[in-house]
């Protein structure tokens, strides 16, 4: 009994050891850089996975891009003071609808990382899964390319998880109003953004990814909402059952479409003409991709491999043939050729007789 105490504690220390090593394992890696471009981050930066840290107001909408944790850090330059904020996501679609989420309408588009917007001395990009909201207290011509540098030192995710979302692909892009585009994943971002239809109608169930933009044309405007489904036959279904929930208006246009798996509608004053022609630039095509060995290949093919071996049956036939013909009729020719000599090896290599019968 003593024995057991003893190595339970010591079992029980074991599997505490094996299971920190795992969690330190699995720790994701720190986003913000301590130096970048000059700027140095103090102390006492904040770290932590609670969403409402970094947005009270949209905390659930941050859950719904698959937010994971946030780094938040106020670094100097000199004089000079830069507050960084850093959510980080499970991929960069996650990234990439947060960052069209807060991206506002006065907004200016820069080139830093995957994508970028500024508003005087606010900036706001995201690169590879991380979204990086920064606040200068004065911009610079500089400005651009330190942060340029940081987006550099941010970590990246590889795997499926690094690519962008497919859907803003068949987004039309004529027309558009600038900085209109979102790109939806959840009940809670569809609401806040305005959308013609609400979430019961789109049903989240199905996982669907949404795209909402703002269309003008010759001084008219309208909502227009792309809804990437799982299946062309939930797409169907739910466009049957958006378009019984949204009967024609006096004065409003509604025109809604089916392109494989997208359902795209129109809602707003535009003209008819217009929506058709916005709703006829969507068209879905299905990219197949073999993934799996068909089994088409002439290894792999069983009339290959029966004819490969009746050419190799044909072959041993033939030398068989050649070879015995050789042997036969090089023994008449020896003995014509060379009779004495060829008796003579006859006579070493007769058989001993042994005359029983006498």
């Amino acid at each position: 009994m003593k024995i057991r105490f003893q190595i339970a504690p010591l079992l029980t220390l074991l599997l505490l050891s094996i299971t920190l090593v795992g969690q330190e394992r699995k720790a994701p890696p720190q986003m913000l850089p301590k130096v970048f471009a000059g700027w140095e981050k103090s102390p006492d930066f904040k770290a932590g996975t609670d969403p409402a840290i970094v947005d009270p107001a949209s905390g659930r909408v941050l859950k719904e891009y698959g937010f994971t944790d946030f780094e938040t850090a106020t670094y100097t330059k000199g004089d000079r003071k830069l507050t960084v904020k850093a959510a980080r996501f499970q991929d960069v679609s996650g990234a990439y609808g947060a960052f069209t989420f807060y991206r506002a309408p006065n907004m200016q588009t820069e080139s830093i990382g995957a994508l970028a917007a500024s508003a005087n001395e606010r900036v706001m990009f995201f690169s590879s899964n991380v979204l990086v909201m920064a606040q200068f207290d004065h911009v610079t011509a500089q400005s651009a390319g330190e942060l340029r540098e940081l987006a550099q030192d941010l970590p990246a995710i590889t795997g499926p998880s690094a690519s962008l979302p497919s859907l803003p692909n068949y987004f039309p892009k004529k027309e558009l109003v600038a900085n209109s585009a979102k790109f939806i994943l959840g009940p809670e971002a569809l609401a806040m953004s305005g959308a013609p239809v609400n979430a019961s109608l789109v049903d989240f169930s199905t996982q669907p990814e949404i795209m909402l933009g703002k269309y003008a044309a010759d001084g008219n405007n309208a909502d227009f909402m792309l809804i990437s489904y799982p299946t062309p036959e939930i797409a169907g279904a739910r466009l049957r059952t958006i378009e019984a929930a949204n009967p024609k208006q006096d004065g409003t246009t509604f025109q809604i479409k089916r392109s494989g798996p997208l359902v795209a509608l129109v809602k707003g004053n535009l003209s008819n003409g217009d929506a058709k022609s916005l709703l006829g630039r969507v068209n879905y095509e299905a990219e197949v991709t073999w993934n799996e060995n068909a089994g088409n290949s002439k290894r792999d093919n069983i009339g290959n491999l029966v004819i490969a071996a009746c050419i190799l049956a044909g072959l041993i036939f033939l030398i068989s043939v050649v070879t015995g013909g050789l042997f036969g009729f090089g023994r008449v020719m020896m003995e014509r050729v060379f009779p004495k000599q060829y008796a003579a090896h006859e006579q070493k290599t007769e058989f001993i007789k042994l005359h029983l019968e006498d």
